[in-house]
This record gives C-alpha cells, sequence and structure tokens, in this order.
C-alpha cells in the first residue's frame, strides 16, 4: 500500500520546453495524497484499443491450410493446440491473452455489382474495421461506415491529447488513381470518422514522434531543433530535473526508465535517418530518408511509439496497417524469397501455401514484441496487457482465390477483465465477422451496440466449457 506525502500531480502534467511537450505515465504522485492508493483506471472505467490489420489474408484461410490448422486450430475451447506449423505458434507465450476466432466472414469486401468484380484488393482495408461496402468511386464521393476504432474514440478518446492515432508501415503511390474505380482512401485508410471522412496514416516513426511529444510547433520549429543535434529530452531537462526532486524514491526511478525509453526512442529513429541519408545502398531506395529498410526494425519502433502513446494516455484509440495489398515486397528472414503477393498466389500447391504461411508466421510474430512490452508495463495494479484490447486480422481470407470467406481474426490482451483469454471460437459457416465486433464492443464499453456493418448478431466471446460458439471440437 503506498502513501504519497509529496507533490500531487494532474495525471494531464505536461513538461515542456523550446516547443516539446512531454506527457508523462501514472505516477504514485498523481494520487491525492493522504489517501489510500486507489486504481485511477479503475474508476476511468474505459479500455484502450489498438487495432492491427493485415494484408492479403493467411494460408490457413485456404481449404488445405485449414485443413492442416495453419491458422485455425483442431480443437475449440481451452484445449486447442497449435501446431508446429501454425501462424499462431510466434504468439503461444500470451496465449491466456489470446481469443482465436476462426470462420468468420467480411462479405462486405466482396463485389456486389458486376462493375465491381476483381477489385477485392481495392476494398479490403476499408471493410476490415467498418464491416460496410464501399461506394465505388473515384470521386470525392466517397462513402462508407464508421470504423469501430472511432466509434471507441468518439466516446473514449475525447478528453485525451489525441482521440486517436492513426499508423502504417508500407505507403502507396498511385499518381493515376486506385483499380477497378475505387478512391485510394479505400486502399490506405483503416480508420473512418464517419462514412465519407478517412483518417490518414502516419508512416514516418519521426512524425509519430514529434506529434506524441509536440517537438516544435512549425516544421522549421522542429527542422531547427533537428540541427542542434540535442536530444528533445534535452530541450525539457530543467523540468525534469524540478519534477524528480519533488517525487518520492518509486516515482522518480519510474521517470528515470521512462525518460531514458524516449531518449532510446529517439537516438534509434536518429540513426536511421543517418544511416539512409548517408548514401550507402538501400533495400527500399523509394522510401523516405526516415523509413527503415528492415521490416522488423520499422514495426518495433512504430510499437514502442504506439506503447508510449497508451502509456502516457496520450491516447487510447490506435489502428496499424502493417502493409496494403498487392505489395511485393519480400522477407527474406521468413525463409522464403517470394514477394507476399506473389507468395498468397499460390496456386493450392502445398509447397507454395507453406511459403506463404511463413510469410503469415513471420508478420505475426512481429506482435509478440509489442505484447512483451504492453505485458511489462504496470499501470497500477496490472500491465497495459491487462488493459488494452488488441484486434489483429485480415479482411481477406485466401488470398489465392480472393475470397473473404474464413478470415482470420484474433482478439488479445484483458480488455480490463473483458476478455478471458486461452479460446478457441469456431464461428458456424456464414457468420459475418462484424457478429464479434458487436460482441468486443459491447464488452469494452459500447453495452447499447446491437448491429454493427453487415452483422446479423453477435459471436458470444465467453467460454464455460464443452462446445465453443459454433464449434464442436474436433473437426
Amino acid at each position: 500500500m503506498n502513501f504519497v506525502t509529496g507533490t500531487h500531480l494532474s495525471r494531464r502534467t505536461f513538461l515542456r520546453g523550446a516547443g516539446a511537450s512531454v506527457a508523462l505515465p501514472l505516477l504514485d504522485a498523481m494520487i491525492p495524497a493522504g489517501r489510500l492508493w486507489a486504481d485511477p483506471m479503475k474508476a476511468a472505467n474505459f479500455t484502450r484499443l489498438v487495432c492491427v490489420e493485415e494484408s492479403m489474408g493467411a494460408a490457413g484461410s485456404s481449404d488445405w491450410g485449414d485443413a492442416r490448422h495453419l491458422f485455425a486450430p483442431a480443437t475449440t475451447g481451452r484445449d486447442f493446440e497449435l501446431v508446429a506449423d501454425s501462424q499462431l505458434k510466434p504468439l503461444e507465450a500470451f496465449r491466456e491473452y489470446m481469443t482465436i476466432i476462426s470462420n468468420t466472414d467480411c462479405r462486405s469486401a466482396e463485389a456486389s455489382r458486376a462493375e465491381e468484380i476483381g477489385g477485392d484488393h481495392d476494398r479490403s482495408t476499408a471493410v476490415f474495421l467498418t464491416q460496410a461496402h464501399p461506394k465505388q468511386t473515384q470521386g470525392s464521393d466517397i462513402y462508407l461506415g464508421t470504423s469501430l476504432d472511432q466509434l471507441h474514440a468518439q466516446r473514449f478518446g475525447q478528453e485525451t491529447v489525441l482521440p486517436s492515432l492513426e499508423l502504417c508501415i508500407e505507403g502507396i503511390d498511385r499518381g493515376g488513381g486506385c483499380a477497378y474505380n475505387y478512391h485510394c482512401a479505400y486502399t490506405t485508410s483503416l480508420a473512418w470518422a464517419s462514412p465519407d471522412l478517412p483518417l490518414p496514416a502516419i508512416r514516418e516513426p519521426r512524425v509519430v514522434f514529434e506529434r506524441l511529444f509536440g517537438a516544435g510547433d512549425t516544421a522549421a520549429d522542429r527542422a531547427a531543433r533537428r540541427r542542434t543535434d540535442r536530444s528533445m529530452i534535452d530541450w525539457i531537462a530543467t523540468e525534469v530535473a524540478r519534477l524528480r526532486s519533488a517525487l518520492g524514491s518509486a516515482d522518480r526511478i519510474a521517470l528515470d526508465e521512462y525518460i531514458d525509453h524516449i531518449r532510446e526512442i529517439e537516438r534509434r529513429i536518429q540513426l536511421v535517418e543517418a544511416r539512409n541519408a548517408s548514401g550507402e545502398e538501400r533495400e527500399m531506395p523509394e522510401a523516405p530518408s526516415g523509413i527503415p529498410d528492415s521490416f522488423e526494425e520499422h514495426m518495433r519502433l512504430m510499437f514502442d511509439l504506439q506503447l508510449l502513446a497508451l502509456q502516457t494516455d496520450l491516447t487510447r484509440v490506435i489502428t496499424f496497417k502493417t502493409g496494403f495489398d498487392q505489395s511485393n515486397r519480400a522477407f527474406p528472414d521468413s525463409g522464403t524469397t517470394k514477394s507476399v503477393h506473389g507468395a498468397s498466389h499460390h496456386g493450392n500447391v502445398p509447397e507454395d501455401i507453406m511459403d506463404f504461411n511463413r510469410i503469415n508466421t513471420y508478420r505475426l510474430g512481429q506482435l509478440a514484441y509489442f505484447l512483451e512490452k504492453l505485458g511489462g508495463t504496470v499501470e497500477g495494479d496490472a500491465s497495459l496487457l491487462d488493459r488494452t484490447a488488441i484486434v489483429w486480422g485480415s479482411p481477406m481470407a485466401d488470398g489465392n482465390l480472393h475470397n473473404h470467406r474464413r478470415a482470420p481474426l484474433l482478439f488479445l490482451g484483458g480488455a480490463n477483465g473483458a476478455l478471458e483469454g486461452g479460446v478457441h471460437h469456431r464461428a458456424p459457416d456464414g457468420t459475418p465477422m462484424a457478429n464479434a465486433f458487436v460482441s468486443l464492443m459491447r464488452k469494452i464499453g459500447h453495452p447499447e451496440l446491437s448491429t454493427f456493418g453487415d452483422s446479423d448478431g453477435a459471436l458470444p466471446l465467453d467460454f464455460a466449457g464443452g462446445a465453443a460458439s459454433g464449434g464442436s471440437g474436433a473437426r
């Protein structure tokens, strides 16, 4: 039990200096002095939400891959096993935080008119978090639906500096417009604040860093600060020292660790920029200098920035697009040199399906880094992993067929007790993915939500033993 005898800080305390504005993590000093320690996050009654989209489906969504349990385990309920080649194997250490949802469909991504046939790649991203069918247009009259992350931001994000944060890993340059008469916003935007308002995503770690920490009021201010070769932390050093002197010993340790974490992330961003500006040959010469050539390095930087954003309560809602449809990027560390789009067109050849699965497994495996970081970040009496709901999935199912039936979906994290974890739900054939989203949203603060997208009900996420939703054990 902790008692605070020093300065009482607001949860919204910022350290400011020369254009920098640094929010703080939860400290004991943010609890009113003289009171028994109480968990302010419980009193606040909100769950953070992170949504991660994978493009082009999964090998386990093909008939051959499903029969070999490359995504969906053989059994439902709590006693599921992950086979050696399971795409989920890299996340096995987080089994207790994993809710596997298999066999749901994203039918809103399918063509509804003859003119839309062939445009699956161009529709998919927009459908994932809206579960709505995009209006086919290249003009400004785009129309879709409000995404679930924005529904959450509208309710729980309005008191934060950033109601939501939109991030991505890959860029897309289609100056002549996107294919099949679809506006490029459908291809690039996961988050939709309203049916006609897509939110652009940030790709460069430096831009995310400066958005989080207000490092300069203008582009010129930020450029001038970078030319000094000083860390952003140096600009607030006096404020850090003043605060540190007023804190108790536990809070001083927490503050030091937090400041060191910020400084280390900034250093890594600077190293990327210096390396890419050195004139040495790059793996991705078309990418801006602030983009790491390494997929893993880029993912980790973006995950670390997300951790800071959540830890400081700068935002409670994040979307993260980890690739774009039809990407020709290769991932040699996965065990194959094929491009992800090329590998997705495996022609139902088992050896080629396994190559696609290697890429799927490698890409999803990056999420383990984020889960570990969340699990190691304590806030009050729980970790950020306990307090967060993470949606991972793809609106595409079998990329070889460009279909959207049996699409992969995971819910991760404890969501403040709303998600049990450690369970596999296999939905009945024909179940909309939107049904799972209805259930999730009800659990994390939207009890009145009755429909979403093309839902026709709710997919139960609780498991009390016996057959899990739509499943009866071995398939």
